[in-house]
Order: structure tokens, then C-alpha cells, then sequence
């Protein structure tokens, strides 16, 4: 199956968290969003806004892959009436904010459309090959045909393990 890239729609409060357990999940925990993504996907998260009702932001926040085809509840409760759908997906984490307004001439997403917020309103978007790599370059992940087999670390995708002595 073709790797394919999407964007979603979260602000940056919640995505600090996603990135912090690993995790993604799109339109308050739908399942039928998440379950859109497959393993290896890339998916990137837009920030409209800092918290719900907080400051415009109107950045790309986090960049990753989807790690597995895994869709699992967040809520284990039996008699939960509304879960929390999710996937695991390997967020880069060196990868830094990269505000819209100056990609928005070269994107596909963007260009086209004077608009074009109305189309990020289902809160998932599938996007070009070209925005995904403009996207890319602009928070500074490596392309996958840039790096050699033995330079990803375990640091790309998970934080440094704390400094401690050393037991032998």
C-alpha cells in the first residue's frame, strides 16, 4: 500500500501531550479519523490555536510516522460511552514549529484557495506528496532518502534517557 500524508487539525496544548505519550488522535478521539491513517503514513498536526480558546497560532506543531496499524481505546472502562481513539505514531522530536503564513504561497493546500481554512475542518486532511515534503523541510525532518540506514537513532523518535552512573 502507498505511504500517503495527512494533516490534522489540533491545537498546540494537545499536541504537546500527543508527543509527550507517543500517540495520535484526531477529532476528539474519533475512531473513524485515526483509523484513516496506516502504519507508516506521515501525519503533521496544524495548531489554529495555542488551547481551545487561547491565542491564534496557526502553526505546523509536530511532524512523525505512523507506527503501527494498531487502533486502540484510550479508555479501558467497559461502560465508557464516549473513548478516546488512538494510534502510536514516531513523532519527531527534534522538529521545530513552522508558522503557515510563509508556506502558504508554495503549498497545494493553500494555494489554490483563498479559503482554504474552510478545508481543514473535518479536522483530517489528506495532503500532497509536495506539501508534505515543503512541510517537512520547513520543521527541519530529515527526508528518508537523506539519511543512511545507520543514522536513525533511537533519539528521533523518543527523548534521551536521563544521565545516571554507569553499572557494570
Amino acid at each position: 500500500m502507498a505511504i500517503r500524508y495527512w494533516l490534522g487539525v489540533v491545537q498546540r496544548d494537545h499536541v504537546r501531550d500527543a508527543v509527550r505519550l507517543g500517540i495520535g488522535q484526531l477529532n476528539h478521539g474519533s475512531r473513524e479519523a485515526i483509523s484513516t491513517l496506516n502504519e507508516a503514513d506521515g501525519l503533521v498536526y496544524y495548531s489554529p490555536r495555542e488551547t481551545l480558546d487561547g491565542e491564534p497560532l496557526r502553526a505546523f506543531t509536530a511532524i512523525g510516522r505512523v507506527a503501527d496499524d494498531d487502533v486502540y481505546s484510550a479508555d479501558r472502562r467497559a461502560d465508557a460511552s464516549a473513548r478516546q481513539w488512538r494510534r502510536r505514531i514516531d513523532w519527531y522530536r527534534p522538529a521545530i514549529e513552522a508558522p503557515i503564513r510563509p508556506l502558504k504561497p508554495h503549498l497545494d493546500l493553500t494555494r489554490s484557495s483563498r479559503n482554504w481554512g474552510m478545508k481543514l475542518r473535518p479536522g483530517l486532511v489528506e495532503l500532497s506528496r509536495h506539501d508534505w515534503d515543503a512541510i517537512r523541510a520547513a520543521m527541519r525532518m530529515p527526508a528518508p532518502e537523506d539519511r543512511h540506514p545507520h543514522d536513525r537513532v533511537i533519539g528521533d523518535v523518543v527523548s534521551r534517557p536521563r544521565e545516571g552512573p554507569t553499572w557494570y
